[in-house]
């Protein structure tokens, strides 16, 4: 029997319930071993609980972050206006929720983490690459968001305490007492995350609504400052509809894409604890798409009235918060920004990074020592580096996350839903010499694959302000277009080669 053969798996260790979620059989031992540990074993049923609305409140919370509204007031820092960022970033979302559910499906039917779920497709031990690779980016992205959260608590105890904190020595370019900013809400999070799931969620719930009132009442406040809506709406592009303003879409829109390309592929990192397929489909879909377009047409209300104001577009809410001189106004602003920075980097950039890191050495490595080393790899990238300018954060940053990662998604995409029909084996997910342990754990069609789509996606990409010039020069008409390339090369090169070398289960030697 070939690996990829769509016909059903004879198990008899695992049921199948009529939701058609799956788990291990009454009485069944839970895989042991080398690799399995009690983090990344399949989510018992019963405690696969989460609603409609705690995947709603997920990505409301997810999605009303400074680093959401930064994409949108930095598309209109490099010349769009605001009809054309809402746009593009409301198109980018509707595309990658497709990639998101479907990937997202194997959480509540299995229970299973993405390092997990990429054993199928990597094998064994290949799903190391994909979810090294995944955790990298996460440790990118939550070194990002704690400085963003590290300037909040700065300006917020500069106006506390006065010109002593604001007007302190510098070092490496930055006032030390921004830097112990950085390192205070640093081991907030670290705390956080060390009480586990149930905490994380219980506070998603909480955090989403609070942070839109936050988003509406600064909103307002610029709107007063401006006279009216009418300022905020008048700013015009600078690049109007013609070849200037297509030639930033699209680059633009693949780093609109490449925010979330990593929650599409760790998805099942939360699904698995959903109590329906149904919960996270209508989860995902009402709280992804319609919540980014919204916070995004708030963000570029804002931004553009900064313009109008300030004479200058302030892209960085915690500056233009910091404008303010009403004390009261500035506490609530920046309590926000803390609270919407705290919930999506704990939840986006925290526990998938900590399973992903927990599945190279399951045995040496739980989930709470995972989260740990992500924090520390989070400061080691230079976050402060990467979010100095909205060119290299949206363009290189965004754009190379996106090109790299689309890959990946292929992959798992076309082994689940084209080659298996949705069907695993949850106990040779977990085992040396199962049906997914193919050439020594490697299932080397899914590492051809994803250096191929890669290779394609970011090698004629520009590296700047990373480093100077493009890897592959030939490939440079393909660097707009990354997050497709890499997603549609990696899916048809997989397919090709599982096809033609007719790939068979392998044993362990």
């Amino acid at each position: 029997m070939t690996d990829t053969a769509p016909t059903a798996i004879p198990v008899s260790d695992q049921v199948t319930l009529p939701d058609g979620r799956v788990e291990f059989a009454p009485g069944a031992p839970p895989p042991s071993g080398p690799y399995a540990n009690e983090d990344l074993l399949p989510v018992p049923v019963e405690k696969r609980t989460w609603t409609t609305y705690n995947f709603s409140a997920l990505w409301v919370g997810m999605a009303h972050n400074t680093a959401s509204w930064t994409l949108a007031s930095g598309l209109i820092a490099v010349g769009m206006d605001w009809k054309q960022a809402v746009f593009t970033i409301a198109l980018a979302n509707v595309i990658v929720l497709v990639p998101m559910l479907l990937t997202g499906h194997a959480g509540p039917k299995y229970g299973i983490p993405f390092p997990v779920f990429a054993r199928a497709s990597f094998g064994i031990r290949g799903a190391n690459l994909p979810a090294v690779v995944r955790a990298l980016v996460a440790c990118g992205w939550f070194g990002i968001q704690t400085w963003i959260g590290g300037e909040a608590i700065y300006f917020l105890a500069g106006k506390l305490i006065g010109n002593g904190w604001s007007d302190a020595g510098t070092i490496g370019g930055h006032p030390w007492t921004m830097w112990l900013s950085f390192a205070i809400f640093w081991a907030i999070q670290v705390a956080i995350i060390y009480r586990g799931m149930e905490t994380i969620r219980r506070f998603e719930n909480w955090a989403a609504p609070f942070v839109i009132v936050g988003a509406l009442v600064m909103l307002i406040w610029m709107s007063n400052k401006a006279g009216g809506f009418g300022p905020l709406l008048d700013q015009p592009s600078k690049l109007g509809w013609g070849g200037d303003f297509w030639k930033l879409f699209w680059p633009s829109l693949m780093g609109m894409i490449g925010f979330w390309s990593t929650l599409s592929l760790n998805i099942p990192d939360f699904t698995r604890y959903g109590k329906s397929q149904k919960a996270q489909t209508w989860g995902q879909a009402l709280g992804l798409p319609t919540t980014m377009t919204l916070f995004a047409l708030l963000s570029v209300l804002v931004t553009s009235g900064s313009q109008a104001v300030y004479g200058e577009t302030i892209w960085d809410p915690v500056q233009l918060a910091a404008k303010t001189d009403n004390v009261f106004g500035l506490l609530f602003a920046l309590v926000t920004v803390l609270v919407a920075t705290l919930s999506v980097n704990i939840a986006a950039n925290l526990v998938s990074p900590a399973f992903d890191f927990s599945n190279v050495a399951p045995r040496r490595i739980s989930f709470r020592t995972g989260a740990l080393a992500t924090c520390v790899i989070g400061v080691l990238i230079f976050p402060w580096k990467l979010y100095s300018d909205p060119q290299g954060y949206i363009f290189t940053w965004l754009g190379l996350v996106g090109g790299l990662l689309g890959t990946v998604a292929g992959i798992l995409i076309a082994d689940y839903w084209i080659l298996r029909r949705g069907r695993l084996d949850l106990s040779d997910l977990y085992r040396a010499g199962g049906r997914y342990w193919y050439d020594g754990g490697w299932n080397w069609p899914a590492v051809v694959a994803f250096l191929t789509g890669g290779v394609l996606a970011i090698g004629g990409a520009s590296f700047e302000p990373i480093i100077d010039g493009r890897p592959i020069a030939a490939l440079e008409p393909l660097a707009d277009y990354g997050w497709a390339v890499g997603l549609g090369t990696s899916t048809l090169v997989y397919l090709v080669l599982m096809t033609v070398t007719g790939r068979r289960e392998r044993s362990a030697a």
